[in-house]
């Protein structure tokens, strides 16, 4: 496995861990979640747009402009969406985790969409983040223990809804960045996912904060964190990467708990540490099978590597 993307990925993973302080924050400035996504993808599109004419990957082919344009609804309006409503609903620990069904959701659709194979590392990985989800979101409710975290039924729909829209940008990313670049993506996907939310937005009096937070959760969730992530994904399969990035709701929760005293209790703890198993099995048995990838990136040509 490339070292290299494992990098990339880890990255973009603790940028996106970063959503829901940012978010928090932003709610506290009396912005509603769906505003928050609004302008966390508008904003977004804009750096992507600077970059993307800067470095001249702006066109694509007529082709693949519809296919783009449902890239935007889907994952940009539906999941900025959800996932805001989930952090808002659930809190940042249980809307972070809640996110990462999407190994296993990575894991069916590259089988059936990619071919990848199923291997029995990547099922275990997939098994063990799946377990770390259910024992940080459900482990109390279902042993009747209590919980230091409550999750209502509708903030579990949304939860999972984010998880699946979010898994859909691997099968997605490992079909298109052989013929483009990131920011080229971005910039037809992004405008599409801010129009598509505009009209279930009420916007609100923002301060010189609201705007900075803004702006900051734009540039960091988005362009920053997509950016390193799909570099990282020219260099891994989509279910490895996906389990990789099972770092955020560590991330998340660590963060969650330090700034807001969200915590879990044993399950909690115990669900993370499966999570972080998984990453670390994902890594080790990526280097042992280092050349397992390679025939992945021999297809993809250097000038669309990502530039530096």
């Amino acid at each position: 496995m490339d070292l290299r993307g494992c990098l990339y990925v880890l990255a973009a993973a603790f940028m996106w861990g970063l959503i829901g302080l940012i978010s928090q924050y932003i709610f506290a400035e009396g912005i509603s979640p769906l505003e928050a996504a609004f302008w966390r993808a508008g904003f977004g599109w804009v750096f992507f747009l600077i970059h993307a004419l800067r470095n001249g990957q702006a066109r694509i082919s007529p082709v693949d402009t519809l296919p783009l344009l449902c890239f935007g609804l889907v994952c940009i309006s539906v999941f900025y969406g959800s996932y805001q409503m989930a952090i808002s609903k659930n809190g940042v620990a249980l809307a972070a985790v809640l996110l990462y069904t999407a190994p296993a959701w990575v894991a069916l659709l590259s089988r059936a969409v990619l071919g990848e194979a199923l291997t029995p590392l990547k099922l275990a990985c997939v098994v063990m983040t799946v377990a770390g989800v259910a024992a940080i979101s459900l482990g109390p409710q279902l042993t009747g223990g209590g919980a230091d975290l409550d999750l209502e039924p509708l903030g579990l729909l949304i939860g999972l809804i984010a998880g699946f829209t979010y898994a859909l940008y691997y099968i997605f990313g490992k079909k298109y960045l052989t013929k483009y670049d990131t920011p080229t993506i971005f910039v037809y996907a992004m405008p599409v996912g801010a129009l598509s939310l505009l009209p279930f937005v009420e916007f609100a009096h923002k301060t010189p904060t609201a705007w900075i937070l803004l702006l900051l959760l734009a540039a960091v969730t988005s362009y920053g964190a997509f950016s390193a992530y799909y570099a990282g994904l020219k260099r891994l399969e989509a279910t490895r990467a996906a389990v990789l990035a099972t770092f955020e709701p560590v991330v998340a929760a660590v963060l969650a708990y330090i700034f807001f005293g969200e915590r879990f209790g044993l399950w909690g703890y115990g669900g993370s540490i499966l999570i972080l198993a998984a990453v670390f099995l994902v890594v080790v048995g990526g280097i042992r099978r280092g050349s397992s990838s390679a025939p992945a990136r021999a297809m993809i040509s250097t000038k669309h590597e990502e530039r530096k």
